[in-house]
């Protein structure tokens, strides 16, 4: 196929980690639904690295699929990007072999593709398993994606969801290789303009043991706040720089009428101020500059 070439269908990938004991029962599923979308459609399976037997249960369904196999665990995002190359559809699906999401909505979120960019599987509806644990976190990172990104987002980092094929390798530049894809790719669809929509869905608790790690939470905030930056940098650097100033004129006042001098710290913190603004500016210029 040529890489400008678009041909309608739905390409479902579904990248598989050691899911021993539910990734058979989600292919059948998933078969099942891709037989009666309706559309043209195909199963595109990656594994990536598995050593606990999910690579031989993989190799069954050859016939009924597409499958890859890295030789080394190289990441979500990375098994992703190889299921995205691969797909011969115009229209890409992603879903977990772990058995939390609701195969059957994938028809609801095809269909909403008809007037939009992405359609995501939020995990909004009746029976929602998060568990406490990452509750926190998700919090967090949800209202200051919400921030920078100017709009309320329901699902952040659903791993359920339609989007088009083209837009994605447009930006596999900038689409992280681990956990974090799905959040990337949430962030540039809005803030770039393009047209997202959100479709409640229940999500169950999940098969075997999660392998997303507490650190990963970092990994999250770093890369939300580098992708915000890099499509509208004074929605970050401005309030810094407000913050500073304000800072340094509350030293300011101490200095003058407590102190009766001028410390160098109240200096610096002005001149941090005006420098963090500055870089704001400049960032916006280049972003603009180069059609952002």
């Amino acid at each position: 196929m040529k890489a400008d070439e678009q041909v309608e269908g739905v390409s479902l990938i579904v990248p598989v980690f050691n899911e021993v004991g539910s990734v058979q029962h989600v292919l059948d599923c998933i078969l099942n639904v891709l037989a009666n979308l309706g559309q043209p459609a195909e199963l595109i399976i990656v594994d990536d690295g598995s050593d606990d037997g999910s690579a031989e249960i993989l190799r069954t369904y050859t016939n009924r699929a597409k499958i890859y196999f890295h030789g080394t665990n190289c990441g979500y995002g990375a098994a992703l990007k190889t299921g995205i190359q691969a797909a011969k559809y115009s229209m890409v699906a992603i879903t977990d072999a772990d058995e939390t999401y609701p195969f059957d909505d994938l028809p609801k979120l095809v269909n909403g593709m008809q007037n939009y960019d992405m359609v995501v599987g939020a995990r909004t509806g009746s029976k929602v398993h998060i568990p406490l644990s990452r509750r926190p976190a998700k919090w967090l990172l949800n209202k200051l994606s919400n921030y920078l990104a100017e709009t309320q987002i329901p699902d952040l980092n659903s791993g359920f969801r339609v989007f088009r094929r083209d837009l994605a390798l447009n930006y596999q530049h900038i689409l992280s290789n681990r956990f974090s894809f799905t959040t990337i790719l949430t962030l540039v669809m809005i803030v770039d303009g393009y047209r997202v929509k959100w479709e409640p869905i229940d999500y169950y608790k999940r098969s075997g043991k999660s392998k997303i790690k507490p650190i990963d939470a970092l990994a999250f905030l770093i890369l939300i706040v580098r992708t915000i930056t890099y499509f509208n940098p004074l929605r970050f650097f401005l309030p810094v720089a407000l913050f500073l100033f304000i800072f340094g004129f509350g030293r300011l006042c101490y200095d003058v009428f407590w102190l009766h001098n001028l410390t160098d710290s109240t200096t610096l913190l002005f001149l941090f101020a005006l420098q963090v603004g500055l870089i704001g500016i400049l960032a916006d210029l280049i972003v603009r500059r180069s059609g952002r």
